[in-house]
């Protein structure tokens, strides 16, 4: 890993979304950044997110960065630090790469997040007609939690998309890489669906590689094969999914979080995958909810939390991969067990000490039998299922 040298200069660009740190960073062909963020996480966490390279950043480097600070193996020296203001120049990107999503309505709820900004004047500036919600800076987040893949949490802007008449309701994270949609009649739209609408826009003339997650539907994969595209499954989480991304020049990479990743900016951003698909609206002439009538998932379970602590984690998986036995595993990332009717993942969250389940079956019988047999298994679940 290298260090900076003595004399190098830092910019500090200020309070601004995730997605604008990865542009500035290839902006001025930068040698590493550090962003301090929470990304989606609740008001009393925080952390850094950092950046070195062309690569995403492993837990070998993170690992070997905490015994740098701790051992203070690393260099002193003086260098110099500005600031600098590169939103007008993200906002000018955007403003020209979509200038074809002219005359939509959308609601835009930042949730108080790093978007509230940037997001309400891009698509201002592009022709959009915007009602801003929540757009205020408030790192407390008192009218909704961070992470809009949390669709309960998303009241208020499925009915002001409603009152509005809007085309679109957008809600970003806390710190503008994940988004989430509302169609036109304020119903909350599964983050696999409006994946499988951009794998079909991006897919049309030249079919390529396209990452999911493990978590991800079945009709991710499904649509990715009828586009003629290899669909490649990842491990959860945005440094898997974007080394994956990276390794394979895929046209395009999701997750069920709402982290959609793009070939032509090398990472994730949450407004720019907004534009994309009020783009798509625009270029169709048809309402989102026409667009998605035929991408429609089977009977799949949300994304379920289940309270364990880290060190009962790695035996409470392996008491699930029991189920599995004469059935076909996977271990990408926790123990996802497909049956023929079906599958379960059980993983363990990245961020906080929970299991992570997830449930996709042929019908809602089939559901039914793999929820009972994984509550036989597990009856902690039982009231979770």
């Amino acid at each position: 890993m290298g260090l900076l040298e003595s004399g190098a200069r830092v910019t500090d660009i200020g309070t601004v979304p995730t997605p604008v740190f990865y542009f500035a960073l290839k902006k001025w062909t930068c040698a590493g950044g550090v962003m301090v963020t929470a990304s989606h996480n609740p008001a009393r966490y925080n952390g850094f997110k950092l950046a070195l390279g062309d690569t995403p950043v492993t837990r070998v480097v993170v690992d070997e960065v905490e015994r740098r600070v701790r051992e203070g193996d690393y260099k002193k020296g003086s260098g110099t630090l500005a600031n600098a203001d590169i939103l007008p120049e993200y906002a000018e990107f955007m403003q020209g790469r979509f200038s074809g999503a002219l005359g939509a309505s959308v609601v835009i709820d930042s949730g108080n997040g790093c978007m509230g900004e940037i997001a309400p004047r891009v698509f201002s500036a592009i022709g959009c007609d915007v009602e801003r919600l929540f757009c205020d800076f408030d790192g407390s987040f008192p009218n909704r939690g961070p992470d809009p893949a949390e669709y309960d949490c998303l009241g208020a802007l499925r009915e002001a998309v409603r009152r509005r008449g809007a085309d679109l309701g957008i809600a970003f994270d806390g710190d503008g890489d994940r988004v989430v949609f509302a169609d036109e009649r304020g119903d909350v739209v599964m983050s696999e669906r409006i994946f499988a609408l951009m794998i079909r826009e991006y897919l049309k003339n030249s079919p390529a590689p396209v990452v999911y997650d493990v978590k991800s539907s079945s009709i991710v994969k499904r649509v990715v094969l009828e586009m003629g595209g290899e669909p490649l499954m990842s491990r959860s989480g945005h440094t898997y999914t974007q080394k994956l991304f990276l390794e394979h020049g895929a046209a395009l990479a999701g997750e069920l979080s709402g982290h959609f990743f793009f070939r032509e900016l090398g990472h994730d951003d949450g407004l720019y995958a907004a534009l994309v698909v009020a783009s798509i609206l625009k270029n169709s002439g048809k309402r989102l909810s026409e667009l998605l009538y035929d991408i429609v998932p089977p009977p799949v379970t949300p994304d379920i939390r289940l309270d364990c602590p880290y060190e009962r984690q790695d035996e409470w998986l392996e008491r699930i991969a029991e189920l599995g036995r004469g059935y076909e595993i996977t271990r990408i990332d926790g123990i996802r067990v497909e049956f023929p009717f079906g599958w379960f993942l059980a993983r363990k969250s990245i961020t906080v000490p929970q299991i992570s389940l997830r449930i996709e079956a042929k019908d809602e019988e089939s559901m039914v039998k793999i929820k009972n047999i994984l509550v036989k298994a597990a009856p902690e679940t039982a009231s979770l299922l």
